[in-house]
């Protein structure tokens, strides 16, 4: 088979698997209890089957087994999704601790950094190149362990941890594929496969939640394309490219870890401060939240496509001037749509407060200001 046609037969396979096994595997949940009921802080209102992550999984698993090469470090990297996603299936049916699957977590991510798929340089601009040396282990665990926890973190609305980590691996895919890193360019095309298939029944109104099962499995894999695909290279993209692939999980469980710290509460226990609980709080609706994060995200891979294509600097290290206008134009459109999002996170948020609402209503500006005299005036 064609090299060019390996990611794109992976993705429409795992689509077609995801597909026949969403089904199944939703019927499974209900059988065996595995059932996500309403509370005070999850946004749906039914009862919704887990263990959609396990479709996922397969849709995955399967055209990249017999598509990439009996290659130490592609398997490894298999292996230890796939016992990181059954860690999850665990959680998502008994519930476990949290201490527990953190250690589960450490324990997946040793298997490829065992078999050498680790971060053993980094690349900076004008710096150049930098080896970890002995770090690199505890460095690349350390980054498997936070991605699978953010993609964890984010799986909280209907279709947003199956959307963004989509719309991640497409671009994994494309940035692998031209630094010539075809095996986690077919990985990454299966992941953006798979997640496309499973927003058929995942997107608001789900029909069925991935859980742990899906969120886990999907941030290690993510995590080891964006090692052997990206951060492996020395190319400019090496180092911007993963942190704006993956801004948003990194944005989100940063703001919601120092919140939780500054409050005193342990940065595992579950709230209502991510981004998208912010955006539901204030009036947005699931949909809305979710495409406008699907928005923010697509940018931000925009951008990392276009430092990776578009040349902004000449080899003899002149200023290309309509590449650096091409990149400015991107980076000022994906500052603007980001300070948007603050704007209505945090600005509005405090304009529609009780106390807020009530001095513009006693001052004229709401709709209750007919009910008190204005000051100043007889």
């Amino acid at each position: 088979m064609s090299t060019a046609l390996e990611p794109i037969v992976c993705a429409v396979v795992a689509a077609v698997v995801v597909v026949a096994m969403t089904p199944l595997v939703s019927m499974l949940a209900r059988r065996i209890g595995a059932v996500d009921l309403p509370s005070g802080r999850r946004i749906h209102t039914h009862p919704t089957p887990r263990l959609g992550g396990l479709a996922i999984m397969l849709g995955v698993l399967i055209p990249t087994l017999f598509l990439l090469p009996v290659d130490s470090q592609a398997r490894a990297l298999l292996v230890g999704a796939a016992l990181v996603g059954l860690i999850g299936a665990v959680d998502d049916i008994f519930t476990l601790d949290p201490i527990v699957k953190l250690v589960g977590q450490i324990a997946c991510a040793a298997i490829p950094v065992s078999a050498g798929l680790t971060i053993d340089h980094i690349t900076l601009p004008i710096m150049g190149v930098h080896n970890l040396g002995a770090m690199q282990y505890p460095i690349t665990i350390v980054w498997f362990v936070a991605i699978v926890n953010m993609i964890n973190f984010i799986d909280g609305m209907d279709g947003l941890a199956a959307g963004v980590a989509g719309l991640s691996a497409i671009n994994f895919a494309i940035l692998a594929a031209s630094l010539g890193r075809t095996d986690p360019a077919v990985l990454a095309a299966a992941i953006a496969g798979a997640c496309g298939a499973f927003l058929i029944f995942n997107f608001h109104p789900a029909r069925v939640f991935m859980g742990d099962s899906g969120s886990m499995f999907l941030g290690f894999a993510i995590a080891g394309v964006a090692v052997d695909g990206v951060l492996k290279s020395v190319a400019t993209v090496a180092l911007f490219g993963p942190l704006l692939v993956l801004a948003i999980p990194i944005l989100d469980t940063s703001f919601v870890i120092m919140r939780r710290i500054k409050h005193g509460k342990p940065v595992y226990q579950a709230d209502r401060s991510h981004f998208h609980h912010r955006f539901f709080t204030i009036g947005w609706g699931q949909r809305k939240t979710v495409l406008a994060m699907y928005c923010w995200c697509a940018l931000l891979g925009i951008l990392a496509l276009v430092i990776r294509f578009v040349p902004y600097r000449s080899q003899s290290g002149h200023i290309e001037i309509v590449g650096s206008v091409v990149l400015g134009v991107c980076i000022a459109i994906a500052l603007g749509a980001a300070l948007y999002l603050v704007y209505v996170l945090e600005i509005l948020k405090w304009r529609n407060t009780p106390v807020v609402k009530l001095v513009r209503e006693r001052s004229g500006e709401g709709p209750l200001s007919g009910l008190w005299p204005r000051r100043g005036r007889s």
